[in-house]
C-alpha cells in the first residue's frame, strides 16, 4: 500500500513539473496555426475580394498615433547614450575616422529594431490583446462567428498587417533620429568633423544593412501580432482575464522578439560577414 501511494504521488509530482512545458508546447502550437489561419485568410479575402480595407487603414493610423511618439522618446536619449560610448570607446582604441560608421551601423542592424520591438510588445501588442480579449468576454467574437464572419479574417488579418506596416516605418522613423542624433553629439560633444564622420558611414555601411533592419522590423511586427492575438482569442475568467492576458503577451512578446532578434543577426552575421552583425 505504501508503494502504491509512493509511486501515485511520484507520477503526480511528475505530472505537475511537466504541465508548464505541455502548455508551453500547446501555447506554440496554437501560435503557429494562428500565424497561418492569418496567411490563408488574407489570400481568401483578397481572391473574393472582401478584403477589409478600412479597418486595416484605421488600425494603421491607431498604431502609429500610439507607438510613434514613445518611439522618439526612447531613440533619442539612446542616440546620445550610444554616441559617447563608442566615441570613448574609439578614442582609446585609436579608431576615432570609424566613430560615424560604428553608430551608424549599431542603430540600422540593433538598435532601430530593437527600439521598434520594445514599442511593438509595450505599446502595440498590448492594445491588441486587449481589444481582442474585451470583444471576447463580451462574446462579440462568438457572435461573429455565428454570423458566418471570421474572426481573423475580419479581425486579426488587418490588425497583422497593420502592425508590420507600422513595424517597418517606425523602424525608418527611429532610425533617422538615432542616427541625427548620434550625429549631433558625435560633432558637438567629440569635437568630431562632420565630413569625417558621414565618409566612415559611406565606406562601411551598405544597402544590405537597411535590408536587414527592415526584415528585422517585418519579423518583429509578425510576432508580435500572433502573440497578442493568440492571447486576446484565449481569454477567460472575465476582465481579471483580460489583465492577465495583457500582461502575458507583453512578457511573451519581449522573450519572442528578443530571440528572434538574436537569431536573425547571427544568421546575417554568417552570410554578411559585417561588423557588429
Amino acid at each position: 500500500m505504501a508503494d502504491v501511494r509512493a509511486g501515485f504521488r511520484g507520477g503526480l509530482r511528475d505530472g505537475w513539473r511537466d504541465r508548464p512545458r505541455i502548455q508551453v508546447v500547446s501555447e506554440a502550437r496554437a501560435m503557429a496555426v494562428l500565424a497561418g489561419r492569418i496567411v490563408v485568410s488574407l489570400v481568401r479575402s483578397i481572391a473574393l475580394r472582401r478584403f477589409p480595407l478600412e479597418e486595416l487603414v484605421t488600425q494603421i493610423w491607431f498604431t502609429v498615433r500610439v507607438c510613434t511618439l514613445p518611439a522618439l522618446a526612447v531613440s533619442v536619449p539612446f542616440g546620445i547614450v550610444l554616441a559617447l560610448q563608442v566615441g570613448i570607446l574609439a578614442s582609446q582604441v585609436g579608431a576615432v575616422s570609424f566613430t560615424g560608421a560604428g553608430n551608424t551601423l549599431a542603430v540600422i542592424r540593433q538598435a532601430a529594431p530593437l527600439i521598434t520591438a520594445l514599442m511593438l510588445s509595450g505599446v502595440a501588442g498590448s492594445a491588441i490583446c486587449a481589444d481582442l480579449g474585451s470583444r471576447k468576454i463580451r462574446d462579440e467574437l462568438d457572435a461573429l462567428e455565428v454570423m458566418g464572419i471570421s474572426t481573423v479574417e475580419r479581425l486579426v488579418m488587418p490588425r497583422a498587417l497593420a502592425t508590420v506596416f507600422v513595424s517597418c516605418m517606425l523602424n525608418g522613423v527611429v532610425m533617422f533620429f538615432s542616427i541625427i542624433t548620434t550625429l549631433l553629439v558625435s560633432v558637438t560633444v567629440m569635437s568630431l568633423s562632420p565630413g569625417t564622420y558621414l565618409a566612415s558611414v559611406s565606406t562601411l555601411a551598405s544597402l544590405a544593412d537597411l535590408y536587414l533592419s527592415l526584415a528585422k522590423a517585418a519579423v518583429f511586427g509578425i510576432v508580435c501580432c500572433v502573440v497578442a492575438a493568440h492571447k486576446g482569442l484565449t481569454v477567460r475568467d472575465g476582465p481579471a482575464g483580460v489583465g492577465d492576458a495583457v500582461t502575458g503577451a507583453v512578457v511573451i512578446n519581449v522573450v519572442l522578439l528578443f530571440a528572434a532578434n538574436f537569431l536573425i543577426s547571427q544568421v546575417a552575421a554568417t552570410f554578411m560577414k559585417g561588423p557588429l552583425g
